[in-house]
Formats: structure tokens, C-alpha cells, sequence
């Protein structure tokens, strides 16, 4: 049986969620408030839109949210995907949410309030969010049960264990995610065959039990 996936509020991010979980086989259902949004993420093959207000219980209702396995809320507003992850949990009864919150002062709080995973969208990683790379690891961290995720910046030193290695050769835990490289400033998208180079900032997502480790293993401290 398909694993149904609902996500509410976004665009871009939204499209691009909705794409790749596609991809992987899910049924995926996106409810936006914006009809010229919905208009656009209607044209993707396979997707079911629909327009309203997520944070509303009677248009979760109308889109069988009681069916869904995992809700993902991307609104611009901290407080309605607090609600809407909320909703989801406890009238609905779905097993997974999955919040966005673009203030690190609340990730605690939402954990504190029920929400599985959250996801912090700094400033300094708003352009990550967007590549299809990230969203298409994000899916692989739905699944960590109960475990925070952080993101996280790091700089390799010249010193680091792992300059010259290729990603592959990296031995880090699978709940550990190198989302995108920075170097020189330009972003790059990360394979198994790229290699580190010193000073090459990593964007890490990870389960917090597996932070330390993964810094211990990139900077050899």
C-alpha cells in the first residue's frame, strides 16, 4: 500500500517535496491557500492540490487527512504549522508530522508540543532548502523516530582527516546527511565521488545523537 504523504503551505518547497516523493511512489496530496499556486502545482502529473487553508480542521477533512502517514507543514508562519502539525497529530490521528519553523529559538518548543521532526530554515540554508539534493535526503529522514534534527554549518580545516577523500569514503552514521558544499561561496551539489577539500563549508543534517560524531569524523577532533 502507497505511503500517503500531506503537505500544507509552501511553493517552491512544496513543488519540489511533492516532486520528489513522487518520484519514489508516494500518494502525495498538496493543500495550499494561494489559487494561483494551486494552479501551478496542479500541472504536476500525479499530485492531488487543493485550495485552503491547511490550519482550517474542515479542509484537513476534505482531504482525508485521516488517511495520511506523514503531514509536513510549510508555511511562512511558525504558529500555523504549530497548529496544523497539531491538528494532524491529535483530530486526525497521523502518525508522522513534520514542522518548518524559521526561528532556532523554537525547535525545542515544537518537540515539547508533539511534533515528530522539525526542520529549522536559517537564513544561511534558505537556498539548500530549495535544491531538489536536500529534498531528495529529506525523504530518507522522515523516518528517524523521534530524534531532532539539526542543520548545521562547518567549516573543514586544513588539518581535517577527510581532505581529499571522496564522500563515499566517508564513514558516517546514515542518519548523518552532507545536504550541499559550499566552496568558494558557490554551491555545490554533492556525490558519492566529490571530494573534500580544505575549507570547504559542509551543510550538515543529522539526528542530534549523531552530531558529535559526524563533526569528530569530518575535523578528526
Amino acid at each position: 500500500m502507497k505511503k500517503r504523504i500531506l503537505i500544507i503551505g509552501g511553493y517552491h518547497k512544496a513543488q519540489r517535496l511533492a516532486r520528489s516523493f513522487l518520484d519514489k511512489g508516494y500518494d502525495v496530496t498538496a493543500i495550499n491557500k494561494d489559487p494561483a499556486h494551486c494552479q501551478v502545482l496542479a500541472q504536476m502529473p500525479g499530485l492531488t492540490v487543493m485550495t485552503g487553508d491547511g490550519s482550517k480542521p474542515f479542509v484537513l477533512e476534505d482531504a482525508a487527512a485521516e488517511q495520511a502517514d506523514i503531514a509536513i507543514a510549510l508555511t511562512p508562519r511558525d504558529d500555523d504549522n504549530l497548529v496544523i502539525c497539531q491538528l494532524c497529530k491529535k483530530l486526525f490521528h497521523i502518525r508522522k508530522t513534520v514542522s518548518l519553523t524559521a526561528s532556532p529559538e523554537k525547535v525545542k518548543f515544537f518537540y515539547k508540543m508533539g511534533i515528530d521532526s522539525v526542520v529549522c530554515a536559517l537564513s544561511t540554508i534558505t537556498s539548500i532548502v530549495e535544491q531538489q539534493a536536500f529534498l531528495d535526503e529529506f525523504t530518507t529522514l522522515l523516518p528517524l523516530s523521534g530524534g531532532q534534527l539539526r542543520i548545521s554549518e562547518l567549516r573543514l580545516p586544513a588539518s581535517s582527516p577527510v581532505i581529499g577523500k571522496t564522500l563515499g569514503e566517508l564513514q558516517l552514521s546514515r542518519e548523518v546527511i552532507i545536504a550541499t558544499i559550499l566552496r568558494a561561496d558557490q554551491p555545490l551539489v554533492p556525490h558519492g565521488d566529490t571530494r573534500l577539500a580544505a575549507q570547504d563549508v559542509l551543510i550538515l543534517i543529522a539526528a542530534a545523537r549523531q552530531e558529535a560524531a559526524a563533526v569528530k569524523v569530518l575535523t578528526g577532533r
